[in-house]
């Protein structure tokens, strides 16, 4: 999909690496400047079980890319940087704006060096404003900041923590899609642009729904427990055997009656508490005992034969473990084979979209070591050996 496009990436973590990391999978060359710190990511503590699983979070994101490792805070590692800027197509950054614009990396001064260039900016609080150099992870920009975790905390519950990088992963869709449009703008202009993703502004257009009544009505209500829902059918379920499922309604005027019929409870369809949304909700603590105790009269693959003979939409809260097992998961081709380049194959999780009728996004490589490509980089862009021989020395690259 994206051969021959040029990706130049400066960016830690996640939300920035995700977006080029979906780009490589998609057949652009992508090359990872780090300082030569390196990227925190890489020694990120993950669970083993003592053997070298090598760091699974940092694989995924930055699989088939090139590693540079270049000191931006020398003149010479500047210098560098730039020259490479100048023949891409990309650039990422998740670097604070004030920072860009006092060594010159800002949009403005790039698109001297290169008019065509697409310049990806990803923070958390936006270039604009006086928050714009706050340090923004997703916890606190996408998570907290944004009310995403307020609005999904039971009522009178403390709030619950965000999984790993779940906030940075829908901001890195966010951000490639910004950047997919501006390349196809690109295709009939000439000329780049600016595109500014935030976890701020992702995590509000996540929970866009909740705004969009909060905005025209002045007020939301928060998530009520589950014994007193707004809409009590649209609710989690414990079959008999322990097992928890979800249910949803499709919002129509017979919903109740073609489930009460599915399950056995067809005395009640045509119950005044139950017959209508607003009797459901007055009485909603009524029906949900109701629907617990039938739903522990059998299992749940005996629930998901009837509820999947009426047609009715329902699913497993499946643990992680089921889910990676799961043969649906597998035919939606949500998980990929990578191998390393000691040709050791392990399992990943794939980009989201699947192409047809051609190449299909995959995997490109094993993950870059730090520093692994810096030589190979600087002489392509027409460094010659002396002059590389003396940025080891001085400590501009590291190898």
């Amino acid at each position: 999909m994206l051969k021959g496009v040029k990706v130049i990436e400066m960016a830690t973590y996640v939300a920035a690496p995700s977006a080029g990391g979906i780009m490589r999978d998609w057949g652009a060359e992508v090359i990872k400047v780090e300082s030569p710190k390196g990227d925190p990511w890489r020694v990120f503590p993950t669970p083993t079980r003592g053997e070298d699983l090598g760091n699974p979070l940092f694989d995924l994101d930055n699989r088939g890319k090139r590693a540079i490792a270049l000191d931006t805070s020398r003149p010479e590692g500047l210098a560098a940087l730039k020259r490479m800027i100048r023949d891409a197509d990309v650039f990422i950054t998740n670097t604070r704006p004030g920072a860009l614009e006092r060594a010159g990396l800002d949009y403005e001064s790039l698109k001297q060096e290169n008019p065509r260039l697409i310049y990806s900016s990803v923070s958390g609080y936006g270039i604009k404003g006086e928050e714009r150099d706050r340090p923004g992870f997703d916890m606190a920009a996408f998570w907290s900041r944004a009310g995403a975790c307020n609005i999904m905390t039971p009522k009178g519950g403390s709030p619950i923590p965000l999984r790993t990088a779940a906030g940075d992963h829908v901001t890195g869709l966010t951000t490639l899609g910004g950047i997919m449009g501006a390349l196809y703008e690109r295709e009939k202009t000439g000329k780049g642009r600016l595109v500014e993703t935030s976890l701020l502004r992702s995590g509000i257009y996540m929970m866009s729904s909740d705004y969009a009544i909060q905005l025209r009505f002045g007020k939301l209500g928060l998530s009520p427990p589950r014994d007193k829902p707004i809409t009590p059918l649209t609710n989690f379920f414990q079959a008999g055997d322990g097992r928890w499922f979800s249910y949803l309604t499709r919002h129509i005027e017979t919903e109740w009656i073609e489930l009460a019929n599915a399950v056995g409870l067809e005395a009640f369809a045509e119950d005044e508490r139950f017959a209508t949304k607003l009797g459901r909700r007055k009485n909603s603590a009524e029906l949900i005992a109701l629907l617990d105790e039938t739903f522990a009269s059998k299992t749940l693959a005996e629930w998901g034969e009837i509820l999947d003979a009426a047609d009715l939409v329902w699913a497993p809260v499946l643990t992680s473990e089921e889910v990676v097992n799961d043969p649906q998961a597998e035919a939606v081709g949500a998980f990929v084979d990578v191998t390393r380049d000691n040709g050791e194959v392990y399992r990943s999780v794939a980009t989201p979209v699947r192409f047809h009728d051609g190449e299909d996004a995959r995997p490109r490589g094993d993950t870059p070591a730090f520093g692994q490509h810096s030589v190979e980089i600087l002489k392509e862009h027409g460094y010659s050996a002396e002059e590389i021989d003396l940025m080891l020395e001085h400590k501009v690259i590291v190898e």
